[in-house]
């Protein structure tokens, strides 16, 4: 099991990685995703599987495809954040991977069919949605809607499917395939600090909060920065900056998480007056209600200082997950297998998430994180816990497999 997780590890390691950072940029259809995607192949090969690309250029590993029933099914994603942690996503499919081999040297003979994925557009850091992959799958995200999404330099999903050999007019709802599928388990980095300083490297995921992405864009006017005076000014950037502001006293105020992650402004000169700038609120609490008013407060906000600073403002929502709860029976079964390890919610969103919601029996194992930093270089997990991750994986997957 250790050389099968370390070898695998050392092989992406450098793959996509900054050296002035030390973060990852693997984005979703880029080159650097494209060579995990190829070492994903390599590994499916190597083991004997058959390789699949689906509609929606999710890639599958499938074991005794042949066999009768449902499949079990693990996996995660390959793409990052900009300059992101080397575990978040890679981490459950080398795991997928390196808990198969332990399986089968142990001589597990699968049962029904098996299958390791690797989803596409998970963060959602290139072309706006998360996730897009999976809920493309599942119907949530439509594909008219998904090949018109655009990426940062203009070009949209469609144009970086085409021009990767991937046909973007299949894009849509995948029925056939979910209802292949038994149950799905995803192997996840700790995006937090709970398991830190307990004496458990392996927790059970519960439920996700509610989450979601919404754009704001301010116009203004472009200007001079020398010769136009102060009260003759449209600037978008004042409403911006109130906005922000704000969003952090609505997000304590209603025990929330609101974060402005990301701006683009225009036309982005030193010396020039902004005529526009875009932002994107991710916002995520405990319960759907506090979201939505942390959001409604926000636009609220954001308008009345629109107003004042002469400017206006726009609103759209770009995605939303609802709370999410795994399959209780499922996820207390899980712990129980793996020793009475504990089971955590999280606020972070999963492709096990969209699956949950849309009907497949999903659950999560989370491998401790000492740092409890995520979508960052300091992101971390010990080698010892990334192999007690893969005995988790073994153990479930192949109780899965066994059960009716």
């Amino acid at each position: 099991m250790e050389p099968s997780f370390d070898g695998m590890w050392a092989e992406l390691a450098g793959v996509g990685r900054d050296a002035g950072t030390g973060g990852y940029r693997r984005f979703a259809w880029s080159t650097a995703e494209l060579t995990c995607r190829e070492w994903f192949a390599g590994q499916a090969a190597a083991r004997g599987m058959g390789l699949e690309r689906d509609r929606n250029g999710n890639l599958w590993a499938w074991l005794g495809d042949g066999l009768p029933g449902t499949a079990v099914v693990t996996g995660s994603h390959l793409d990052s954040v900009p300059d992101g942690g080397a575990f978040e996503g890679p981490l459950g499919i080398v795991s997928g991977f390196a808990a198969l081999d332990l399986m089968l040297a142990r001589g597990w003979e699968p049962r029904r069919p098996f299958a390791i994925a690797a989803f596409s557009e998970e963060e959602g850091a290139r072309f706006g949605v998360p996730c897009a992959g999976s809920r493309l799958a599942t119907g949530e995200l439509d594909p008219d809607r998904a090949r018109g999404l655009r990426d940062q330099d203009g070009m949209t999903l469609a144009e970086a499917m085409r021009a990767q050999g991937a046909d973007p007019d299949t894009l849509g709802s995948d029925p056939e395939r979910l209802g292949r599928i038994s149950a799905y388990v995803e192997l996840h980095v700790e995006q937090g600090r709970h398991l830190g300083g307990t004496p458990f490297a392996v927790a059970v995921g519960d439920r996700i909060w509610p989450h979601g992405r919404w754009r704001l864009t301010f116009d203004g006017a472009a200007d001079h920065a020398g010769t136009t005076g102060l009260t003759e000014r449209k600037d978008p950037m004042l409403a911006f900056a109130s906005t922000v502001l704000h969003v952090r006293q609505a997000a304590a105020a209603l025990g929330a998480r609101a974060t402005v992650g990301k701006v683009v402004v225009a036309p982005n000169g030193t010396n020039a007056i902004p005529s526009r700038v875009s932002a994107w609120l991710d916002a995520r609490a405990a319960d759907e209600a506090a979201v939505r008013a942390l959001v409604a407060d926000v636009l609220d906000h954001a308008r009345n200082r629109a107003v004042q600073d002469g400017v206006e403002v726009a609103f759209a929502e770009e995605s939303f997950s609802p709370d999410v709860v795994f399959a209780p029976g499922l996820a207390i079964r899980l712990a129980g297998l793996l020793g009475g390890v504990p089971v955590l919610p999280t606020g972070a969103g999963h492709d096990a998430g969209i699956f949950a919601a849309a009907g497949v029996p999903s659950a999560m194992l989370f491998v401790r994180n000492p740092t409890g930093v995520s979508h960052s270089p300091a992101e971390h997990a010990e080698t010892a816990d990334c192999h007690a991750g893969v005995e988790a994986l073994a153990a479930v997957l192949t109780n899965l497999d066994r059960s009716p």
